[in-house]
């Protein structure tokens, strides 16, 4: 078990060396930089920028320099300093941007994702025990929706109820009154009234599609020789269930932490467009948008990283879990 941890481990390192090569690569793609979108809008404003302040601009951000000069840099700065650069156009350091708002879009993750297992795992071993019953179809049908409509669409449709029906402030995590106050008790208990809006819409979408994934899995488990030998044996059929097919299904469950980590960065970002969420999924879209490259390219190697982690996370879990992985 220890060699296949580290074995895991190891391959981290080459894997994290190419991803930053190829995060730094995409982010110098796009034609012209932020330099350049923001003299066009100086322009397009009326309004000059002073040569030699532009010279000045060019030489603190490295402009001009050859690609493999301004990445050395910036992977330097990551690895000794944790510097991540500076954002060109909120003119903060990176880590200080990203870190006003990363504590939101944990949180928010979390609980969809707490709520996504709870109700996914539970229904998705009804629905295969059950198979062909009034419920399985209800289920189904019910995680056909989920899949099909667009999470925005719910989100909509959720403001509209909680705004007519419920008499709540809809858009944002906090009450205007709440927005820039600091943290007490009653800016937290607001954060909770406004936090199960967003969180069930990011929660259904996975909940629909982990319920099918459960059910097709435990389907398969459920008519294997095994799980009929246990019953025979004299265990009851729920510890027969639990303890064999329920554990193998789980795989899916345990797989989906190497996307769920990068989730609690990205933080729906649709939904957090829609719902107006001060959450890191609108930032990193702009920073896009912007070009702001140190910004941009914080994003994607941060989410690049947790998806790293979180597949080795997983596969340390489905070892523990089934034996037969970690002999392959």
């Amino acid at each position: 078990m220890l060699s296949f941890i580290l074995r895991r481990v190891l391959m981290m390192i080459p894997t994290l060396f190419a991803i930053s090569i190829v995060t730094f690569i995409i982010i110098q793609l796009p034609p012209g930089d932020f330099f350049t979108t923001y003299m066009q809008n100086m322009a397009s404003q009326g309004e000059t920028v002073d040569q030699s302040q532009a010279e000045a601009f060019q030489k603190q951000f490295g402009y001009g320099e050859p690609i493999y000069v301004q990445y050395g840099k910036w992977i330097w700065n990551i690895i000794t300093k944790g510097d991540f650069g500076r954002s060109f156009s909120r003119g903060l350091p990176v880590t200080e941007v990203i870190g006003d708002r990363m504590w939101l879009t944990i949180a928010l993750s979390l609980f969809a994702l707490l709520i996504t297992w709870a109700i996914a795992f539970p229904i998705g071993i009804f629905s295969a025990v059950r198979q062909y019953s009034i419920w399985d179809y209800i289920f189904t049908f019910l995680g056909f929706i989920g899949l099909a409509v667009p999470s925005f669409i719910i989100a909509l449709v959720l403001m509209y109820i909680a705004f007519k029906y419920m008499g709540m402030s809809v858009g944002g995590l906090f009450s205007p009154e709440f927005s820039d106050a600091p943290w007490s008790l009653a800016k937290l208990k607001d954060l909770l009234s406004h936090l199960w809006i967003p969180t069930i819409i990011i929660a259904l979408a996975d909940t629909a599609g982990l319920i099918r994934t459960m059910r097709a899995n435990l389907l398969d488990e459920l008519h294997k020789p095994y799980y009929t030998t246990a019953k025979a044996k004299g265990l009851s059929e729920v510890h027969a269930l639990m303890e064999y097919p329920v554990r193998v299904a789980l795989n899916p469950f345990i797989s989906s932490l190497g996307y769920v980590l990068p989730g609690l960065v990205s933080g729906a970002t649709i939904i957090s467009v829609v719902l107006n969420l001060p959450t890191t999924g609108p930032m990193q879209l702009q920073a896009l948008k912007e070009q702001d490259m140190y910004l941009a390219g914080a994003f994607v190697l941060l989410l690049s990283l947790l998806t790293v982690i979180g597949t080795l996370l997983s596969d340390i879990l489905l070892a523990i879990v089934d034996p037969r992985i970690r002999y392959q």
